[in-house]
């Protein structure tokens, strides 16, 4: 019988009422499965039909969502990790006369030997260490929650969420200011939608001020929005509440704002030239969107073209260039030090510059992966093959990846 035509019953073993960032394991399961179109829980697995299979979990474990998924899609399967002293089994889907076997397997009972026609997985033989949504290399996790080891394992789940391949400002400057106010978020209960919907109101008030000249207040009201911009992502993800409508708004704000910053930022100026150039301010202007559009385009046509993963997964030189790429962070950077030296004309001269050479970079990178597709067929992003010798003790595995953490 195929996987599709199953009734998954979800059994959940050990329940523990320690929260991570605010739900417990079981909560948080049961949202990651709900997503997966699974949401039957069983309370008595000696009445399962022939129709069912059941998928069994330590809920005193705190599971990466991608075992999870893993496991829905994969009948007749235990999942053992490594613990001290000895192995443990924390997980199985099996069909309905091997449920009771296996619950005695997860417990650690007196079953010993393996089921029959059930195959044993660990998460080394797992292969869904590349996560293409948050272009990054992690292994899975599957980690014992304990009282003592709380704070600890929500860490680990916040920077689970977090971009592998992103800006030098997310990477490097949000991440633990990100954590604390998502902490918060959580305690006084708003939502990823929430945190959205005040970035919103600030990319506006960003734009308002930028228009009247005031880039000093305006670059606060916009970076301030950049920050919650990461804390929205996050938010929802250790908290498993994205959803497509959030999704989908979050990602259009990120797309068409930027560039009305710009065009802002040029009408607060108040000339229709840049300082003492000859530029036209509409010249810039029109050079800034006719990049930045290419440049999305290029990112686009790459994705679902040739890689089915984003450009700057390809090879390692792409990771590093996304660290400064003509996006809205690296951009406002180059406006915040025009701001600061009193030129804010020669920001928005700047920005142009950068964002127009990205671009002719981005086209290059396109036109060399077209050819490479062609003489070598499909592309293979390098984050697949971190274990490759030709990558050890590189830089970029210690900067995109939690490889050489994992190892």
């Amino acid at each position: 019988m195929k996987i599709e035509e199953l009734r998954i019953l979800i059994y959940f073993i050990n329940e523990s009422p320690i929260k991570i960032w605010g739900l417990t394991s079981r909560q948080r399961n049961v949202r990651i499965l709900k997503s997966a179109g699974v949401t039957d829980i069983a309370k008595d697995l000696t009445v399962l039909p022939d129709n069912q299979s059941a998928l069994l979990l330590r809920a005193d474990y705190l599971f990466d969502d991608r075992v999870i998924r893993y496991l829905v899609q994969s009948p007749d399967v235990l999942l053992k990790i490594s613990q001290a002293p000895t192995d443990r089994f924390v997980a199985a889907h099996v069909s309905p006369e091997k449920a009771t076997l296996a619950v005695e397997l997860i417990k650690g009972g007196s079953v010993t030997d393996p089921i029959s026609g059930v195959r044993t997985e660990t998460l080394e033989t797992l292969s869904i260490s590349f996560q293409q949504r948050l272009l990054k290399f992690e292994p899975p996790f599957v980690l014992p929650i304990r009282p003592e080891t709380q704070r600890v394992l929500e860490r680990r789940l916040f920077d689970w969420s977090y971009k592998g391949v992103t800006d030098l400002v997310t990477k490097w400057i949000w991440p633990r200011p990100a954590q604390w106010v998502v902490g918060q978020c959580v305690r006084f209960g708003l939502r990823p939608n929430h945190v959205t919907i005040i970035g919103l109101l600030l990319v506006i008030l960003a734009g308002a001020l930028f228009a009247n000249g005031w880039f000093g207040w305006g670059l606060i009201a916009g970076w301030l929005m950049t920050f919650l911009d990461t804390v929205d992502g996050k938010l929802a993800r250790v908290t498993v509440t994205s959803s497509p409508v959030g999704h989908y708004f979050d990602h259009i704000i990120d797309l068409v704002h930027p560039p009305i910053w710009y065009a802002l930022w040029g009408l607060g100026l108040g000339s229709a030239s840049l300082g003492n150039s000859d530029l036209a301010l509409s010249q810039v202007l029109w050079a800034i969107l006719i990049a930045y559009i290419v440049g999305r385009l290029v990112e686009g046509t790459f994705q679902l073209c040739l890689g089915r993963y984003g450009i700057f997964c390809w090879r390692p030189l792409d990771s590093y260039f996304r660290l400064v790429t003509a996006r809205r962070n690296p951009n406002m950077i180059l406006l915040t030090l025009s701001a600061l030296g009193g030129r804010p004309d020669l920001g928005l001269l700047a920005v142009a510059l950068w964002t127009v050479l990205t671009t002719l970079f981005l086209l290059f990178r396109l036109a060399l992966a077209g050819y490479v597709h062609l003489r070598r067929g499909p592309l293979r992003s390098w984050l697949k093959d971190v274990n490759q010798p030709q990558y050890s003790g590189s830089l970029a595995v210690k900067l995109f990846t939690r490889h050489t953490d994992d190892k």
